[in-house]
């Protein structure tokens, strides 16, 4: 049988997706996916052209390390390269569990859950602890994970300014005697501004008021605190945070994300998180990386100290140079370009010069805040920031951003 479009069905479907898709070439917003070939590497061939890489989150350098890429290997041979089935049915191999361990005692706490992805760790749990009779209080610039979960929950939920926690106050103030369960989240460092959580604050904030306290600390992992504990530990805050969410998927250099608690949470997530119980586990190689990972941060210090060495050369140039980065305090570095057909000219001009900075605009960023956003990793060179910094100031005089 024959498929027939008809004016109400697909084609006006078609036609509406044109549509957007003519409006974000109009807004200077519409890109074509850059194509990586070979290893994500500080220095790697996209889209055909050899480019100083400062848009990945392989903040260690870990995708290529050889303890990650030995044990991969290893787990494949001896398991295969897939579990074919769901952590509650047939998928729950002994490694998972070690992982899980693990990762609780790297962050200091009783338990932890691995989940296929930091989003999902993020949104699984959010939607699994409330619901539409409790309360979530969340910066304002919090990830777009943590956004989709709060409304999957369907509880209401109260927006401060970002790091304002004179105004979260006021909002946990005025909903002192809310009847059901509050929950306080942040950032614990911002993916598009590079700037630190108000964490100390706000965990004050949440005993005083009874919330729960959750951090995602997807661009800390691997980043601040000893051996890339995260914001908690970079706080002193243990013990204080009812909830750590983290990544395997940046700093870890392989793939997940995980929520790490208290040991009831944690059974309960197992119970009722959405993306654990319904998305096959982790594959083999995965884990046995990621368990590489974990030794590699509590064996080999040099790289986050190489890390925050390259962070602190490259933002310091690009003070001097007269770009506009921002609060920025950690390896995320934002350039500020204003207008976002500007911040993609640059960052396509950049490119065209033998550097990857990936342009960001409206929605992801507020309309006049458009940038290029810059992470260095542990394994650039200084003669590969060098470089890089040469093309921001070609670039950025041609296009009037500094003088």
């Amino acid at each position: 049988m024959s498929q027939v479009t008809t004016k109400n069905g697909s084609a006006s479907f078609e036609a509406a997706l044109e549509k957007e898709l003519s409006e974000l070439r109009a807004q200077g917003l519409y890109r074509k996916l850059r194509v990586l070939d070979g290893a994500q590497e500080a220095e790697c061939v996209i889209d055909g052209r050899r480019v100083i890489n400062l848009s990945s989150n392989n903040y260690l350098g870990l995708t290529t390390h050889p303890r990650l890429k030995k044990a991969a290997l290893e787990f494949v041979q001896r398991e295969g390269v897939g579990t074919g089935s769901v952590r509650t049915i047939a998928g729950t191999n002994k490694e998972h569990m070690e992982l899980e361990r693990r990762l609780a005692a790297f962050k200091h706490t009783e338990a932890c859950v691995v989940f296929q992805s930091g989003f999902t760790a993020n949104a699984g749990t959010v939607s699994a602890i409330l619901g539409k009779d409790d309360l979530i209080i969340s910066d304002a610039l919090n990830h777009a994970s943590i956004i989709d979960g709060c409304r999957l929950s369907r509880a209401p939920i109260k927006v401060f300014a970002h790091k304002n926690v004179e105004e979260a106050k006021q909002i946990l103030e005025e909903n002192k005697n809310h009847p059901g369960k509050k929950l306080l989240i942040t950032d614990g460092v911002f993916s598009m501004d590079g700037d630190i959580g108000a964490l100390p604050e706000l965990c004050e904030l949440a005993r005083h008021y009874d919330c729960i306290m959750m951090v995602d600390d997807a661009h800390s992992s691997g980043v601040l605190g000893k051996d890339g504990r995260g914001s908690v530990d970079h706080f002193g805050l243990h013990g204080k945070v009812d909830i750590q969410v983290g990544t395997l998927s940046k700093a870890f250099g392989a793939l997940g994300g995980y929520v790490a608690g208290s040991q009831r949470m944690i059974e309960y997530l197992y119970h009722r998180a959405r993306p654990f119980l319904f998305s096959t586990s982790h594959p083999p190689a995965v884990v046995g990386a990621c368990l590489a990972a974990l030794d590699v941060l509590e064996q080999e210090p040099q790289w986050i100290a190489q890390l925050w060495e390259n962070t602190r050369h490259f933002k310091a140039e690009l003070a001097r140079l007269g770009f506009d980065t921002g609060a920025s305090e950690t390896p995320i570095t934002p350039v500020i370009a204003g207008e976002s057909r500007m911040a993609m000219q640059l960052s396509d001009e950049l490119f065209a010069d033998g550097v990857f900075a990936q342009g960001i605009g409206f929605p992801t960023v507020a309309r006049d805040k458009a940038r290029v956003r810059t992470i260095v990793t542990a394994t650039h060179t200084r003669e590969q920031l060098d470089r890089a910094l040469a093309s921001f100031e070609k670039v950025g005089k041609r296009l009037g951003l500094i003088s």
